[in-house]
């Protein structure tokens, strides 16, 4: 691992993915939740995952953010950054977050507060309560707002948004933390039509800048999004490519999609 490139913040992608599993294998008292698992994820991609319940997305997940650790495999950041010699913290610092399917924003802040407080500095307590935020950092949260549509709501409390926009605040609190991957899973859960298109419009806005690794069960959601989706099966990737390629393959079918 690089010393360097973690201080920095630095990622080495010059001549391969930015993210790099290769026979990654987990084991649960005896249950195989990942089997072999190889995956390669480019600098600036939308990746979409999909499968059934139990293929194997959630620990995919957990490795890479270092909550669980892999029996056997290589979990690479780059070229440079090996995943399993780091733990959740250094992780997250080095660049890649995490969003869990259920919103988790502070409810009882404002939209800005809840911004603020996910500043990529330092989080200590008493740093926190007073600091007062410097020009840059006070257009960066406007940066956000504006990309997460919830400039005009930046005075309420978090509580009493709706679902698709605590998901969105929780998304730009991900932003201000400045990563370079993105792990979204199950952005669009419990959201009506219209948040659904709102969210595919936000995460393709951020397409590019960085890389995103959304997990989800809505087939539409996916079809709007995602150039390049991989199906997992039993731990391990059944197949890989476009949404109409997925969905016209016999095993998918048979294992997911159903007739």
């Amino acid at each position: 691992m690089s010393v360097l490139a973690l201080k920095t913040g630095e990622v080495d992608t010059s001549h391969g993915p930015i993210l790099y599993l290769e026979d990654v294998s987990v084991s649960f008292d005896g249950f195989k939740a990942l089997n072999k698992l190889s995956l390669y994820i480019d600098a600036g991609e939308l990746r979409c995952l999909i499968g059934p319940n139990g293929a194997g997305k959630t620990t995919l997940m957990d490795v890479i953010t270092g909550k669980t650790r892999p029996d056997s495999g290589t979990v690479f950041f780059g070229q440079n950054i090996d995943l399993l010699q780091m733990d959740e913290p250094a992780i997250a610092q080095a660049g890649i977050c995490r969003k869990f399917q259920k919103p988790s924003v502070f409810e009882n802040l404002s939209v800005f507060e809840n911004l603020e407080l996910a500043l990529a500095t330092d989080k200590g307590v008493w740093i926190t309560l007073f600091a007062r935020l410097n020009g840059a950092q006070r257009q960066r949260i406007e940066q956000v707002l504006e990309t997460i549509g919830l400039t005009e709501h930046r005075s309420r409390l978090a509580g009493i948004l709706s679902h698709g926009q605590k998901q969105w605040l929780e998304i730009g609190m991900l932003l201000m933390q400045e990563p370079k991957v993105m792990l979204v899973d199950e952005p669009v859960a419990g959201m009506t039509h219209q948040e659904v298109e709102r969210t595919a419009q936000l995460l393709l806005s951020l397409q590019g800048e960085r890389s995103i690794v959304v997990v989800e069960h809505d087939m539409e959601f996916v079809r709007s999004i995602a150039d390049h989706v991989t199906v997992l099966h039993e731990g391990s990737v059944l197949t890989e490519g476009s949404m109409d390629e997925v969905q016209n393959d016999p095993r998918v079918i048979q294992v997911y999609l159903g007739d």
